[in-house]
């Protein structure tokens, strides 16, 4: 069973929940950041890098000698990668996106295939021996999705038979529904601000057009000030049928803790036996849900 742990906006403890899942979860699993333009998963879990990996993407060289400067590789390219001044062209490999059509129609075969690096996977183990993948784009890059694309073939080759806890890139763009359309099921993370909860409803309403198995956890509960939030939130659940996988109250020791890289389960014996029944009430929710 795959799950993505996402929310509507980064900060709301989508990755302080993975940390804390991985803690108590019950059955043989792996872990993966998959916010791989700000991982720091690695942050609460210390993995062990055991293999590098570089992804990149095949661009466009050109072989100044053989070009005429006919411009069709300028015309086909719809993302201005290619540009032509007077009889000498321009690449830009930057704002390519790897289609290939300007091989396919260039007459004098004037390009030669070069590589951008769009960023490293780190694969490895946690210290108790869990599978643990991560990636991480190269700063500026701002092609996210082959990188994921790339993360999640190592994760369909590396954990057969495993749950996976895949702590989701924040929001609702393309690098969270990249990751969305490749799992079983979505536990979406809620902080029940005015701001987290606008956030919440849009990611509830994107992610429910996927059609997958939803659910929630309710962080930083009782909040001082902001007693009217934790009830918004779950008045919207209840009108949209999102089942509350959990709720965890907020707490200042807590706070300080995880702040620190202690995973939130482990701050204090109360705190494990809820995330012990937030795991057990997300395996209840979700069971039967399958990656195909």
């Amino acid at each position: 069973m795959r799950i993505a742990i996402a929310s509507g906006k980064g900060g709301a403890g989508k990755t302080t929940l993975a940390a804390a899942l991985h803690r108590v979860w019950p059955r043989p699993h792996a872990v993966a950041d998959m916010d791989v333009e700000a991982p720091n998963l690695h942050l609460f879990l210390h993995p062990i890098v055991e293999r590098r990996a570089e992804v990149s993407l095949t661009v466009p060289k050109a072989v100044r000698e053989a070009c005429t400067a006919c411009g069709r590789c300028r015309q086909i390219c719809r993302y201005g990668a290619i540009a032509l001044f007077g009889k000498k062209i321009a690449l830009f490999p930057d704002m390519c996106h790897g289609c290939g059509g300007c091989f396919t129609v260039c007459p004098e075969n004037a390009l030669e295939e070069g590589k951008r690096l769009l960023g490293t996977l780190e694969l490895g183990r946690l210290p108790d021996g869990t599978p643990y993948f991560s990636g991480t784009t190269r700063i500026g890059e701002v092609m996210t999705p082959p990188v994921l694309r790339s993360l999640l073939a190592e994760l369909d080759a590396g954990t057969a038979g495993l749950d996976l806890l895949l702590d989701s890139p924040p929001g609702v763009s393309c690098p969270a529904v990249t990751v969305a359309r490749r799992v079983d099921a979505m536990l979406l993370v809620v902080d029940p601000t005015p701001f987290g909860l606008a956030d919440f409803r849009i990611a509830w309403k994107a992610f429910s057009s996927l059609g997958l198995p939803l659910a929630c956890v309710i962080n930083r509960a009782g909040m001082p000030g902001n007693e009217g939030g934790d009830e918004a939130v779950q008045v919207f659940c209840q009108e949209h049928g999102l089942p509350i996988a959990g709720i965890i109250p907020f707490s200042r020791e807590a706070a300080c803790r995880t702040a620190r890289g202690v995973p939130l389960a482990d701050v204090s014996p109360e705190m494990r036996e809820r995330f012990d029944q937030i795991a057990g009430s997300i395996l209840r929710l979700f069971e039967g849900a399958r990656h195909e």
